[in-house]
């Protein structure tokens, strides 16, 4: 047994349905109707296409003279590869002891690094950052509040589209958590990770967005602009570890830490639905990612909890939390298409 495939690693991934043993150490190509769960391939077409999408929009409006979406999309790959292997390979970097083992994903159509990395979640940091600051900035936020509202409001738009994807997962399991590892995975909302729900879904993409919009707005270009965007997204992973000092002085103590974690998600919800309430701003014209992409990816949400609901009922997951941000979610783009309702569309 090996360090790629350790005794947590090889419990997990058999209630996925493979053998991590029995797999490739950079790449793996799979047709798609050979994936666990008809969700799959769906949702790897809905995240690669909104991230392609995210591209295509931030190059225009780089052409434009507004570099920030540009460099958010690509800062979020920064962080990626910043944080993604010390979390599947913690042990290759002295990490084991603080955090273990932590979860594993299923085989999707394209994956690298023995499976452990899909193809799909490359692309999802692009896709979730740029969905949360296009609806964002579409609104006037930034603009009319600055950078620091304007971030509080990404971070708390990331939070209510990210979670109704997060508690899916693992009952469609795109994805399983270690149950054994008490280290990163306890307090849990039911079956996501407290921590998962606070510094990943939310601090860390509202830090990387003051970062970007900080460091690279205008019309940065060139090797100033490159070194910035590796900035933000090196830095970014710091915001997590400020805002889990809280929780980690009392580590050990469980229900310390699931109220503490609770309290920071609550002034998350407070501070974003005040800034969203208090809001009247408008930014010009609707852009074809705002319209349409952030209402397709919360559409198939709905669809992909829809047949998991008639499939086996709601069995992981908090369903309560999910509504609330499935409503969280649709209210923010109600309010993004009310305020352009009168605006014809450009690129």
């Amino acid at each position: 047994m090996n360090a790629v495939c350790g005794a947590d690693a090889e419990a997990v991934t058999r209630v996925l349905g493979f053998d991590c043993h029995d797999v490739s150490a950079w790449l793996s190509i799979r047709p798609p109707w050979t994936v666990g769960h008809w969700t799959m391939p769906l949702l790897e077409l809905l995240v690669l296409g909104g991230a392609v999408f995210a591209l295509v929009h931030a190059v225009r409006r780089h052409r434009q003279g507004d570099s920030v979406n540009l460099a958010l999309w690509c800062a979020s790959l920064v962080y990626l590869f910043v944080i993604e292997p010390p979390l599947y390979f913690p042990e290759w970097f002295g990490l084991e002891r603080q955090y273990g083992f932590i979860f594993a994903h299923n085989r999707f159509t394209v994956q690298f690094m023995w499976d452990r990395l899909p193809l799909y979640i490359v692309a999802f940091y692009p896709m979730i950052s740029q969905l949360a600051y296009e609806l964002v900035r579409s609104l006037g936020i930034f603009r009319a509040r600055g950078a620091l509202a304007g971030s509080v409001a990404v971070a708390f738009a990331c939070q209510v589209f990210y979670e109704v994807f997060d508690h899916l997962g693992p009952q469609l399991k795109w994805w399983a958590w270690n149950g054994n590892n008490r280290i990163v995975n306890h307090p849990a909302l039911d079956s996501v990770p407290m921590t998962s729900m606070l510094l990943f879904a939310s601090v860390s993409m509202g830090a990387m967005t003051y970062l970007v919009v900080r460091l690279a707005g205008g019309s940065r270009r060139g090797w100033p602009l490159v070194a910035r965007i590796g900035v933000a997204g090196v830095l970014t992973p710091l915001s997590m570890v400020i805002a889990g000092l809280p929780s980690s002085l009392f580590a050990g103590n469980v229900t310390a830490q699931a109220w503490i974690l609770a309290v920071e998600l609550a002034l998350l919800w407070v501070a974003g639905i005040w800034i969203l309430v208090r809001h009247r701003g408008t930014e010009g014209p609707l852009k074809p990612f705002a319209r349409f992409y952030p209402a397709v990816y919360l559409g198939a949400m709905a669809v992909f909890w829809l047949g998991a609901v008639v499939e086996n009922g709601v069995t992981l997951g908090s369903g309560l939390y999910v509504l609330a941000c499935f409503v969280a979610a649709g209210l923010m783009l109600a309010a993004l298409y009310r305020a352009r309702r009168a605006a014809p569309a450009t690129v």
